[in-house]
């Protein structure tokens, strides 16, 4: 059995201090390990991450509505500056994200050279033609009770050097926080962090990164205890690089064989120690965080991974839908090659997602997929494996990009087509509501307390109850 307890250092958060409980193996996930004592929030008060404060993708408590459209429980919607499909993380009466601003302005001849052309070009199967024009890769800051713009920060300001998909964009990365500091990746941009009042802190370059197809960067930081770790795969030199969070001192640099992947890496205390859990192509692959040295590693996930892993249950649940379907239940507390051993508690071959990431509902795992990023829903009992059910569809809900996120009994599923589906986190598939928004949504949406925040195409929503 897995020794695992909180690794809470006076509150150590990072995106999971708040459904710790609930997970009888009290793994800490990427989120949780880092909340400082002067900083320590309620469970109503954030949304640390991306996937939420246990990295589930689920909140502990909260009732947001369940129907709502224009004009109907809108707190507030704001216009938001640049493109991104950055999710939005809370902490207290802060909201941060993370946005691309074209500024139009022409770069250097070398810039301009060296934007070729890459990928197809065509719609969302390659990537689109690199920019001539200098962009401005920014961090903001909304009030969480207007919508209102607190600051907006420049992390990096250079022409990119390579495009992305016609359905992605430059800031698909999503930022974290603790409540004394946020750290912004922006991936060839580098890693930038940055005080609760916008005063940057530090600046470290990354990996100068050429993307399957040119399909552009995504991969979120991941915070554990004192190290903020990022992982670079493209189709160069791929990385896994360690920060001291504080000072932004190199930690350590690991080289990995894989091509271009997405997934954001989490983290786990294990037997009193920390891993980083990394979901890719060639392996899914555990790290010391102390050290950058393998723990363990395992094969079985699919090309071009893109969903990012959930650790519960003395196990850690990875997921791919390219060209393939893969869900493995992973058994913690082992070392070494676990490829085919009783080390994999379970695994299928069925439905799966490409883009989303699944939520993790007490003994349930739901997610998307059916060979794709289809509007269809299934869902797995995590310990046994058991499907509940599987390849439902939900009617009105088309391409889904955005990863479930969830609440008390509920779903909140975001389609593309501004569609937000409502279920219940049941045995049974049930569809409770579906509401209309006149925005777009690929951007993970957060919950925090009774309000759902839902990152559009072009604007922020806050949906509350007057």
């Amino acid at each position: 059995m897995v020794k695992a307890k909180p690794h809470i250092q006076q509150n150590k958060r990072s995106s999971d201090v708040k459904h710790l409980a609930a997970c009888s193996i009290l793994v800490v996930l990427s989120t949780i390990l880092i909340v400082t004592s002067a900083q320590a929030a309620t469970a109503q008060d954030y949304w640390p991450t991306w996937r939420g404060p246990q990295g589930t993708g689920a909140a502990q408590q909260g009732n947001p509505p369940i129907t709502w459209s224009e004009s109907e429980n809108i707190k507030w919607k704001v216009e938001l500056p640049g493109q991104g499909q950055s999710s939005p993380v809370i902490w207290g009466d802060k909201l941060f994200l993370q946005t691309a601003v074209n500024t139009s302005q022409p770069g250097t001849a070398e810039a301009a050279q060296s934007a070729a052309p890459q990928g197809s070009g065509r719609g969302g199967r390659g990537g689109g033609r690199a920019p001539t024009t200098i962009h401005k890769f920014d961090l903001v800051c909304l009030d969480r009770a207007t919508g209102k713009i607190l600051w907006q920060k420049t992390a990096a300001e250079t022409v990119p050097h390579e495009g992305h998909q016609a359905t992605g964009s430059f800031a698909a990365y999503s930022p974290i926080t603790d409540g004394k500091l946020v750290w912004a990746s922006f991936g060839s941009r580098g890693l930038h962090c940055f005080d609760m009042d916008g005063n940057l802190k530090w600046s470290k370059p990354l990996i100068r990164m050429n993307t399957r197809a040119g399909f552009g960067e995504g991969s979120s930081p991941c915070l554990a205890g004192e190290a903020i770790v990022v992982v670079c795969d493209h189709e160069g030199q791929s990385a896994i690089l360690a920060f001291d969070r504080e000072t932004g001192e190199p930690l350590w640099r690991k080289d990995r064989d894989e091509q271009t992947s997405w997934a954001s890496p989490v983290a786990a205390e294990v037997n009193g120690k920390t891993q980083i859990i990394t979901s890719a192509t060639g392996l899914i692959r555990s790290y010391d965080v102390k050290t950058g040295e393998i723990v363990w590693q395992c094969s079985g996930q699919t090309q071009n991974v893109v969903p990012t892993p959930i650790v519960a249950f003395d196990m850690v649940f990875c997921i791919s839908g390219y060209r393939g379907s893969s869900l493995q239940a992973i058994k913690l507390g082992r070392t070494g090659d676990l490829s085919g051993t009783d080390a994999v508690a379970w695994q299928m071959s069925d439905g799966t997602p490409y883009v989303p990431s699944p939520v993790l509902m007490g003994e349930r795992l739901f997610f998307c997929g059916d060979g794709g990023n289809k509007g269809v829903v299934s869902a797995y009992d995590v310990k046994t494996g058991k499907a509940l059910y599987s390849r439902q569809a939900v009617a009105g809900v088309n391409t889904i990009y955005a990863s479930f996120v969830g609440v008390s009994d509920r779903l909140y599923v975001a389609a593309r087509n501004g569609t937000v589906a409502v279920l219940k986190a049941g045995d049974t598939f049930e569809v409770l509501a579906t509401n209309k928004l006149d925005d777009g949504f690929d951007a993970t949406p957060a919950i925090v307390g009774d309000e759902l925040y839902l990152r559009g195409s072009k604007y922020l929503y806050c949906i509350a109850r007057p």
